[in-house]
């Protein structure tokens, strides 16, 4: 019987693809890109075949048989393996590592009864290839142009689309998406948005508008039984559209012709365990790779974006409108908490306009971005207050569940009875989150129908866009919200908008904090008068003449932008830097410490700087100390060639230190 190598890449911290065998006749053999099930160590895992040959470097000896090849499942394409080989080039990770996580849970499993039950169930489904859309409204003529230049894009063009809030984005995306699947009838476009809570109502938008195109879904919330049968759907190509978070950029599209990032300057794209890759940036990288265009859209992008848009590597389209007639951008005002003293966290001027909200039959949003009760319970007869055991953090006060919860470990505690020190009965919650604040609308207002939406109330599958349903259906008076209500939602009666507390982010170590906020205040500040009534947002605040606050209060994202690129500049901070971040977790401190300083010393090199290693700014979290090292270079190819060299060194040295690398970090 004739044999040839199969080359596997496995989910595995090892730096390498292993050689199995297979039995195979000539011209038989089983093609890259199909999964293959082998024994590895002690149990039996499911690879991506790289490659295949006729000859192998591991003694025969060693070498075992694969034990079964996924023939019944078309091949990921040699483009999807490319995308996977950057990425692990990029960031620096095994190749496994990127490909197999990409893939849904169930086809990674050793039986193939999901796999076939799924290829069936896929198979019963009409296909829904009528790319004629519904009745489209009418654009303006900025939208109008914008749609066209994104629907007749030829080749790689990267495009940013800024427009203000309620400018009417999501229709010209949906217009331009008719106009690609129109032209070509395999076409599939890939959406991608920042947060799952912003899938339903784009999902609902798509169906409407597409009701003869297959639509799939991809994100975390799915079953494992959904998300492989919408994975399935896109591979086939029977998907034309793909709308999904972060994790869809690695779906498997075989026809991808058009790229629509959503909201692209949100730090949700990036991710923050495992493989800290950005979707944002991979989809760019996989525009290129496909000769596609791709669309960022966002009223506040990322300096990033911005400075490539200023500097003509990506065309700027602007829409500096509302897309709703008579509609115009909230009058923002700043509400001085030194002369008008809050009130159960509000203040007077801001209860009045509640007030008047309520009178009119109009609806009012609060945005403070601080879930539970209070930040801390305190004792003020000795000064106890309630540190997690495990972090250096607060235990957070939820009152109403009766417990003290660590939003970094999720211990969770009673609440004492009394000072665990002193023994005082008389402990006091300091600051507000939501659950305070709705307490006190509840003592202000108790006619009023408000309604708190965070991750806490929001826990179970399918709460969040209830509640949001809710609010779409009228039956709320005022809103409480942390940043899932600050962006995407069109909440057609909202006429005022508050914002609490905002100033934390004044004093942050985060050079990247003022973009953070401006984002964040204009994108609240965008939720209000969607629909031509007449709007304004209220932003409660000790530091009235910040120029950050008179930017927003002049929607002016240019100036501002442009004042951020020049700080950066002359700082030598990105997009003018390329940086990489080594983390390393000990038990003690001093061990992460010690081994940054062995890895600094590891490798030299005129390119780049590395700095001295530091304690993280959360320092110690679920009882492990954690310090990092800052590599810099004013070039991107520099840093990467040192990186590959460096990684390997790490690799070498022998610690029990934990320790991973993230390339363009977003947290320092």
């Amino acid at each position: 019987m004739a044999y040839c190598i199969l080359q596997i890449a496995l989910d595995t911290p090892l730096d390498s693809v292993f050689d199995y065998r297979w039995a195979c006749e000539p011209g038989s053999e089983p093609a890259v890109g199909q999964l293959a099930l082998v024994n590895f160590g002690r149990r039996e895992a499911v690879g991506v075949i790289v490659a295949v040959k006729q000859e192998t470097d591991v003694p025969l000896d060693k070498l075992k048989d694969a034990l079964a090849v996924r023939s019944q499942l078309p091949p990921l394409s040699s483009k999807w393996l490319a995308l996977a080989r950057f990425a692990a080039d990029y960031y620096h990770r095994p190749l496994g590592e990127v490909a197999m996580p990409g893939l849904p849970k169930n086809l990674r499993l050793s039986t193939t009864v999901a796999l076939d039950r799924a290829l069936k169930k896929l198979a019963k489904l009409e296909d829904a290839h009528d790319p004629s859309p519904a009745a489209m409204p009418v654009l303006n003529p900025a939208q109008q142009q914008a749609a066209d230049a994104i629907g007749q894009a030829q080749g790689f063009t990267p495009l940013l689309l800024y427009g203000v809030t309620g400018s009417g984005k999501t229709e010209v995306y949906l217009q331009a998406c008719a106009q690609v699947l129109a032209r070509d009838e395999a076409a599939q476009i890939l959406i991608l948005v920042p947060e799952i809570n912003l899938t339903p109502q784009l999902e609902a938008n798509i169906r409407a508008r597409f009701p003869g195109v297959m639509l799939a879904t991809l994100h975390s919330s799915l079953s494992e039984g959904e998300r492989m049968l919408h994975w399935l759907a896109a591979h086939q190509g029977r998907a034309r559209i793909v709308l999904g978070t972060r994790l869809a950029i690695l779906s498997s599209l075989p026809h991808l012709k058009l790229i629509v990032i959503d909201e692209e300057h949100d730090p949700s794209y990036k991710q923050q365990e495992g493989l800290r890759y950005s979707a944002r940036d991979l989809a760019v990288w996989r525009a290129h790779q496909l000769r596609i265009p791709i669309v960022l859209g966002s009223a506040t992008p990322s300096l990033e974006s911005w400075h490539h848009a200023q500097t003509g590597r990506y065309r700027k389209l602007e829409l500096r409108e509302r897309a709703v007639r008579d509609a115009v951008l909230p009058r923002v005002k700043l509400v001085d908490m030194e002369k008008d003293k809050p009130k159960e966290g509000l203040t007077s001027h801001l209860i009045a306009a509640l007030r008047h909200r309520m009178e009119r039959g109009e609806q009012s949003l609060l945005f403070l971005n601080r879930r539970g009760y209070a930040p801390v319970l305190s004792c003020d007869a000795c000064g106890w207050i309630s540190n997690c055991t495990r972090c250096t953090a607060f235990m957070v006060l939820h009152r109403p569940e009766h417990r003290l919860r660590c939003h970094h470990c999720s211990l969770e505690l009673r609440i004492p009875h009394s000072c665990p020190t002193c023994g005082n009965i008389d402990l006091q919650p300091l600051g507000r989150g939501t659950q305070r604040v709705e307490e006190g609308l509840q003592l202000l207002f108790p006619e009023a129908r408000v309604l708190r939406i965070d991750a806490d109330s929001t826990r179970r599958k399918g709460s969040a866009q209830a509640a949001f349903d809710t609010v779409h259906r009228g039956d709320v008076d005022i809103l409480i919200g942390t940043q899932m209500v600050a962006k995407g939602h069109d909440f057609k009666n909202l006429t005022l908008v508050g914002v609490l507390n905002p100033d934390t982010a004044l004093f942050s170590q985060d050079y990247r904090a003022s973009e953070r906020l401006f984002a964040q205040l204009m994108q609240v500040a965008g939720r209000a008068g969607r629909a031509g009534l007449e709007s304004e947002v209220l932003i409660q605040s000790r530091y009235c003449q910040h120029p950050l606050y008179n930017a927003v209060m002049r929607h002016d994202y240019d100036r501002f932008a442009g004042s951020l690129l020049e700080e950066r500049h002359q700082a030598a901070l990105p997009p003018y830097m390329y940086q990489a971040l080594l983390r390393a977790e000990a038990p003690e401190l001093a061990t992460a410490i010690a081994f940054l300083e062995q890895a600094r010393d590891a490798v030299t090199s005129d390119a780049v700087v590395l700095n001295d290693p530091i304690p993280m700014t959360m320092t110690r979290v679920h009882n492990v100390d954690r310090a990092q090292l800052l590599v810099e270079s004013n070039s991107r190819p520099a840093l990467q060639a040192f990186l590959t060299v460096w990684v390997d060194a790490l690799r070498a040295m022998k610690s029990r230190v934990r320790w991973s690398l993230e390339v363009d970090p977003l947290d320092i």
